[in-house]
């Protein structure tokens, strides 16, 4: 079932110079860590100064699907939403 969140989360993020990524890497959430596993879908949404940069992703164990947004005004991450894949 798909919840929305929206709220702040602590997230680890990885840059590489030479391939010129930055993805995040772990989020902490609910007092758990999740290692980020594939990442499905990441865009970018301009919202008047701030640009938003948007992750879908599953965990590492693929056990959840997550929607993380990092907003670039002031570097916070949102978890906006998180799935188990189970009908609702």
């Amino acid at each position: 079932m798909r919840e929305l969140i929206n709220k702040e989360v602590s997230v680890v993020m990885y840059f590489s110079a030479r391939q010129h990524l930055a993805l995040p890497h772990m989020l902490r959430w609910q007092n758990k860590d999740y290692q980020v596993g594939k990442i499905g879908y990441h865009h970018r949404v301009r919202e008047g100064s701030a640009m938003h940069h948007i992750f879908e992703f599953v965990d590492s164990e693929e056990m959840l699907w997550f929607r993380l947004n990092l907003n670039t005004e002031n570097l916070h991450w949102k978890l906006e939403a998180v799935s188990d894949g189970l009908p609702g």
